[in-house]
């Protein structure tokens, strides 16, 4: 003991203020390896996106490039993988994700209920530790009653978020009808004869969009809707289509699209007949790609509505803010919100010159409730943005 005691007492003073500067250096190492594992990248929330359209579609596209500048402001890891409108393709991406080991699944899992997938694809992800959550579109009211509602049948299905598809119809086809009206393109009887391109006959938008149309039809007594097909979204079907559609309805004026490559397609048809789009017939689509706003610009677009490509982005402030513990039940689980715009010229030039190609000037930080504690209710709508 008395030996021991000498030992401690002879080791230098010099040597002991070495040890403690090291014993703290290593504690501050520590803490150090800590804290930056704590904001990894590794550690950040993982999304993937199964997104339903193809990597050349101006839409899916923008909704992915949106998402991606969500995800930048949010600190989220975003992957995104395209189905190219191959519903089984999108079957097939969601069973590979399930098919990862646990520790490289994503913590959440976005998609659409295109071709009537939504119930298939939350079958699969349930219970795999991938939280699922829908955007875009969600699933009927007929599949509801089949597969219930989120946080139910499906327990990791968190919620939905979709913009109001009806209004889309609606005011593209009320539009296009006073264009009509303005351009005295009635037939001799006095009525305005339209032919209508929707989508497909199960997505669940394309169903709402084609219900505003028919209520702007039924407010409009001069108007004659001889014919209704569906070309699924295709430039090229909408072509093909409309060139035996303007043999049979000689006197269609007008045209109303569920999106914007469908209206070109009938465009180019009637071009080949002789006709001039913005003169011997009316168009209108939907959504805000280049080629669109170009088009509303020059007068071969008489309606267009768009702006819900954003849906994808707001989708992902809301599970930012479920990840970090703020449940957005309080607003609902099925969130459904006002999101187009009718564009004119001057709002496709503002579109235009505020965003461009790129999304990155808006800041998505202000929109979530945990980083923005001011905020009571989510402002997901698309006019706020181009002011």
């Amino acid at each position: 003991m008395y030996q021991q005691k000498m030992q401690l007492q002879s080791f230098p003073l010099k040597s002991w203020l070495s040890l403690l500067q090291w014993q703290r250096i290593r504690q501050l190492l520590a803490w150090l390896t800590f804290g930056l594992g704590l904001c990894s990248p590794a550690q950040a929330v993982s999304v993937v996106f199964i997104n339903p359209g193809k990597t050349d579609e101006a839409y899916w596209v923008a909704a992915a490039e949106s998402m991606r500048i969500a995800a930048q402001s949010l600190g989220i890891d975003l992957e995104v993988q395209y189905a190219h409108r191959n519903h089984l393709l999108a079957i097939d991406l969601a069973k590979a994700l399930v098919a990862r080991p646990k520790d490289k699944r994503p913590d959440y899992a976005v998609f659409s209920n295109d071709y009537a997938t939504g119930a298939e694809l939350l079958r699969i992800l349930d219970g795999s530790g991938i939280k699922s959550f829908m955007a875009f579109s969600r699933l009927s009211a007929e599949e509801e009653l089949v597969h219930g509602t989120p946080r139910k049948k499906f327990k990791d299905w968190i919620g939905s978020l979709e913009p109001i598809a009806e209004e889309a119809g609606y005011m593209t086809a009320k539009a296009l009808i006073a264009r009509g009206r303005a351009q005295g393109l009635a037939d001799a009887n006095g009525k305005l004869q339209m032919l209508a391109i929707a989508g497909d006959r199960s997505t669940t938008s394309s169903i709402k969009r084609n219900e505003g149309m028919m209520r702007a039809v039924a407010e409009s007594p001069d108007v004659l809707l001889t014919q209704t097909v569906f070309a699924s979204w295709s430039r090229e079907k909408a072509e093909e289509q409309s060139s035996w559609l303007f043999d049979r309805h000689q006197q269609t004026r007008l045209v109303w699209a569920g999106n914007d490559l469908m209206a070109f397609g009938a465009m180019q048809a009637l071009e080949k007949k002789g006709g001039i789009p913005g003169k011997t017939a009316l168009f209108s689509g939907v959504n805000t790609s280049p080629e669109a706003m170009n088009a509303i610009k020059s007068g071969r677009l008489a309606a267009l509505a768009g702006g819900h490509f954003i849906v994808g982005a707001w989708a992902l402030v809301m599970i930012h803010d479920f990840h970090k513990g703020r449940d957005f039940a309080d607003e609902g689980l099925q969130l459904e919100r006002s999101m187009f715009v009718l564009f004119d010229p001057a709002l496709a030039t503002t579109f235009q010159n505020r965003f461009g190609d790129t999304y990155s000037r808006i800041d998505f930080r202000r929109y979530s409730k945990v980083i923005n504690n001011k905020a009571e209710a989510y402002q997901f709508g698309f006019t706020q943005l181009l002011k």
